[in-house]
């Protein structure tokens, strides 16, 4: 008899969870958790963009520079993503530049698909992982939480690692971010058809994460 909680399906697939949503919605910590939950290899797919932005600027290139970015995208090496810089905040503004340009998300694509066909599956979360990226994920979550709680959780980790800012100055730059992500042209940031919707606004670390796993748990079954 095969196991409950085995990272695969009882027809043998991958589990692949799809975990997308806006910045500071939670997405990331449920999608490390769930990953050390069910023993799969967990890619941050937003590094990826961070990373070509950040090549772009240690370059002296503009982020408006299509062609300029499109390379750095096709270039990437994995090593790149462990750059401690990637996790600042002037890189989340500079990544959601970058990947609403076409080519980039293009040439990024590939890497991300081949992340997810390992044999035991994976998860990955982002912001169009369920709806482009893996749209057969077995699993999709779409994780929301009202723009002034996810700006004092930004806000709480950045003090935390030591940056100055404020609050109204994150609350703006989650909604500037909100704006660009949904209404870019290539792969916007929507909820996939089939995707189940966790609202994290009234949760914490720990009841989110419950949450996920019973979602989980009850789509692997279905």
């Amino acid at each position: 008899m095969i196991p409950d909680d085995i990272a695969v399906h009882r027809d043998n697939t991958p589990l692949v969870i799809a975990i997308d949503g806006p910045a500071a919605s939670g997405k990331g910590t449920l999608a490390k958790r769930l990953a050390l939950h069910y023993g799969l290899p967990h890619l941050d797919t937003g590094l990826l963009y961070r990373a070509v932005a950040l090549t772009l600027l240690d370059a002296g290139d503009d982020l408006d520079d299509t062609g300029a970015a499109a390379r750095a995208a096709s270039d990437l090496s994995a090593e790149r993503l462990s750059d401690p810089r990637l996790r600042e905040r002037a890189m989340g503004e500079a990544a959601s530049r970058v990947s609403s340009v076409p080519e980039v998300r293009a040439a990024l694509l590939s890497w991300q698909r081949r992340f997810a066909e390992t044999a035991e599956g994976a998860v990955l979360d982002g912001r169009d992982i369920g709806t482009v990226v893996c749209p057969d994920a077995r699993v999709k979550l779409f994780i929301i939480a009202a723009p002034e709680e996810r700006a004092r959780r930004r806000h709480r980790e950045l003090l935390g690692r030591g940056e100055e800012t404020t609050l109204a100055a994150i609350l703006a730059d989650i909604r500037a971010r909100d704006a660009r992500d949904s209404s870019r042209a290539a792969a916007p940031l929507k909820a996939a058809e089939d995707a189940v919707v966790l609202d994290t606004t009234e949760l914490d670390a720990e009841a989110a994460f419950a949450e996920a796993v019973a979602i989980v748990e009850r789509l692997k079954a279905a």
